[in-house]
């Protein structure tokens, strides 16, 4: 007999909100790029105790983010932010007080936070059915922002308090499909692998992952559809509209 379903887990990036859709709210405002901001932030901070080279930080920042994209892909490991500026100024011989070191991460942390990427069409009234019936959990990587502005992020689309659980790569520590993403939104969730389904827009991360360990998955193709015809998973989803009926279809 088939075990009922009682918790939905969602990829966050190109599944709720669409990437990097804030890029352009940035630019209406008159604010740098996220990538350029970014390395502007740490050559402030470095260039107020000694003059330094804004190439000399690119180039810096571009080498740890390669580092990282080798542990995150090929080793379902994700660093923290502190990790990373910390890599990167030591590829300067460079270094920062603690609490500079502090705040530079904390504003290079939160512009995610502070403006949000655009939500999909749909996501937030697919999101608040399906919390009527289903206890639902984030299950993300992190590339930059850490999951604690990404929370932020969802508070400010009015969307947090739909969610019981946050499973962040950063505070895992491991990422997609790594079992231990799914083990955490299980544990706060408080149910099993059999009756959990999955959301997410990449096969091999937010398919074959939670299938390995007996959950369901939908692939949703709302934001990219490169796994569409490949997939294996229980169901596509191409529009939020469509996700309650398919995840109640899936739970019988």
């Amino acid at each position: 007999m088939a075990t009922a379903l009682k918790a939905v887990t969602f990829d966050f990036w190109d599944t709720i909100v669409k990437d990097d859709s804030d890029e352009a709210i940035r630019a209406e405002r008159g604010l740098r790029s996220k990538y350029d901001e970014r390395r502007y932030l740490i050559w402030e901070a470095l260039d107020r105790h000694q003059e330094t080279s804004l190439d000399d930080v690119v180039l810096a920042f571009n080498v740890a983010d390669a580092a990282f994209i080798t542990a995150w892909k090929g080793y379902a490991v994700t660093w923290t932010l502190e990790e990373r500026i910390a890599m990167i100024l030591k590829g300067m011989d460079r270094s920062l007080p603690d609490g500079e070191f502090t705040d530079l991460a904390e504003a290079i942390g939160r512009m995610e936070g502070d403006i949000p990427p655009n939500l999909m069409p749909g996501a937030a009234e697919a999101i608040a059915e399906l919390a009527t019936r289903y206890k639902l959990c984030i299950v993300s990587d992190t590339f930059v922002t850490p999951g604690t502005h990404l929370r932020r992020a969802l508070e400010n689309h009015g969307l947090k308090q739909y969610f019981s659980g946050f499973a962040y790569s950063d505070e895992v520590g491991h990422s997609k499909p790594h079992r231990s993403m799914f083990d955490e939104a299980a544990r706060q969730l408080g149910t099993e692998f059999a009756e959990m389904v999955h959301i997410g827009d990449r096969d091999q991360n937010d398919v074959k992952g939670p299938h390995a360990l007996g959950m369901k998955a939908v692939l949703y193709t709302g934001s990219r559809d490169n796994d569409k015809a490949s997939t294996t998973a229980d169901a596509i989803c191409e529009t939020h509209a469509d996700l309650p009926t398919i995840v109640d279809a899936l739970a019988g």
